[in-house]
């Protein structure tokens, strides 16, 4: 089975910086693009920013210009940036990555399971 790890989560003042940690580990086989969506209190689970194989990155208008997303491949680990926060960052941050673990026979998705972030005003 695959499973993702996160880390990094914490309280920060508005404006501070945080990074995030996500690492894959178990049985895989390949992975293609790993991510990031977050859940505020009360709201529905957003995406935030992703990055693929060939490490393009696409992000959320929200967090354009603040977050950066970036991976080493050979830890099979995806990372979120985050600077200039605000307190609208807060929520939970959920790690997502597409792969296939060893007995899969189609891609499928593998979620963590969430880190929280809190930016205090």
């Amino acid at each position: 089975q695959v499973q993702l790890v996160e880390s990094g989560g914490g309280l920060v003042e508005a404006g501070g910086s945080l990074r995030l940690s996500c690492a894959a580990v178990g049985n895989i086989r390949s992975l293609s693009d790993m991510g990031w969506y977050r859940q505020a209190p009360g709201k529905q689970r957003e995406f935030v920013a992703v990055i693929s194989r060939d490490e393009i990155s696409n992000y959320s208008d929200s967090v354009k210009g603040r977050f950066t997303i970036f991976r080493d491949m050979s830890k099979n680990t995806v990372y979120l940036q985050m600077n200039s926060t605000k307190p609208e960052d807060t929520g939970v941050y959920f790690c997502y990555a597409e792969g296939y673990g060893l007995l899969d026979w189609k891609s499928r998705e593998f979620w963590g399971q969430g880190t929280q972030v809190t930016v205090s005003s």
